[in-house]
């Protein structure tokens, strides 16, 4: 499903316009990624929760090359299912 097949399921199960729903889903986005740009976590009771990872610096190698290259260390988004999602796919 891509973005255009969410903003439809979304104006279809709750009786709005595309376009309202369109503006919705992206405000619903930006919500989740500021909260996780500043370090919080975001819970959705029944779906799962949105928390920024830690990734450690490694060495890595150039695929052209096969020179040893230093990766430095990133804040990664994470997503964990919660339990009624899970049962809902089994």
């Amino acid at each position: 499903m891509n973005k255009t097949e969410l903003i439809d399921a979304i104006a279809k199960n709750a009786d709005l316009s595309k376009a309202a729903a369109g503006r919705a889903l992206d405000a619903a986005v930006t919500a989740v990624q500021q909260a996780l740009k500043k370090g919080n976590m975001v819970t959705l009771v029944g779906f799962g929760t949105f928390y920024v990872g830690k990734r450690a610096a490694r060495n890595g190698r150039n695929p052209q090359t096969g020179a040893t290259i230093k990766i430095k260390a990133a804040k990664v988004p994470k997503f964990r299912a919660g339990k009624s999602l899970k049962d809902a796919l089994n």
